[in-house]
């Protein structure tokens, strides 16, 4: 149990708390201590009846049984492997820069489900997660399955062919894509290898909430000064390097 609990305690902060909601709330619908008819996104019930909690319950529930529990722990060891990654790596020290990224996405993902009728939200932010991960890894070679290596770009895209074939639908990993594709391509990709207008800025509440580990943040939305100088230097152009990649599965 203490390997357990160091395990744990290892998860960086704000993966920890989701990856812990993500494995109580189905747990409580599963015993039976709240119904699950509580935790689905029903939008009459969220909009009509005030029942607030759903969109926040429809984010971590999932019905866990013979038929869904192995989708359940694939999406489940995605969250750890892919958000682990991204909050110790491109958002290294920048807990609000991750935090205000995961309710971006959640905030897109809840209005879409609102109008789609998605009842469950928690695989499409995880979705979101590993997408945002894929593009600033875009160039490293993964590993999947029966020894497949392909660009981590195509990642997203490979696992939602992958679910598709144990869980036998599409629509929420393609919504998770399309919500982590507009996040980069707001923050990172128009702004920076485009030269656009930044449209996504963290609140200064959240900086103020969970301050920076580490000195400045550099310029999401405005490339650094040492990045700009190599551009000139390169005569402009080219990809940002924007983090480093690792294996799938890897620790």
């Amino acid at each position: 149990m203490s390997d357990i609990g160091d395990w744990f305690r290892s998860i960086p902060a704000i993966t920890r708390y989701w990856f812990a909601a993500t494995v109580a709330v189905p747990l409580v619908g599963k015993l039976g201590l709240i119904s699950p008819a509580y935790f689905f996104l029903w939008p009459e019930a969220f909009l009509y009846r005030f029942q607030i909690w759903r969109p926040i319950t429809a984010t971590f529930y999932f019905p866990v049984g013979p038929g869904t529990g192995f989708l359940y722990l694939v999406n489940l060891y995605f969250l750890y492997q892919y958000s682990t990654r991204l909050e110790t790596g491109a958002f290294d020290g920048r807990p609000a820069d991750y935090l205000f990224m995961l309710l971006f996405n959640w905030i897109c993902i809840v209005i879409t489900g609102l109008a789609m009728d998605m009842q469950l939200l928690m695989i499409p932010l995880i979705m979101s997660v590993l997408y945002v991960w894929a593009q600033l890894n875009r160039d490293m070679i993964v590993s999947f399955w029966f020894g497949t290596r392909f660009k981590a770009c195509y990642l997203p895209w490979v696992i939602l062919g992958f679910n598709y074939i144990i869980g036998g639908s599409v629509i929420n990993e393609l919504i998770g894509n399309l919500v982590g594709h507009l996040y980069f391509f707001l923050m990172f990709r128009y702004p920076m290898d485009l030269g656009g207008r930044n449209f996504l800025s963290t609140p200064q509440f959240l900086y103020r909430w969970l301050p920076s580990r580490r000195g400045g943040v550099s310029g999401f939305g405005v490339p650094p000064a040492s990045v700009r100088r190599a551009a000139d230097q390169n005569g402009g152009g080219g990809r940002h390097n924007w983090g480093q990649g690792f294996r799938l599965g890897d620790q």
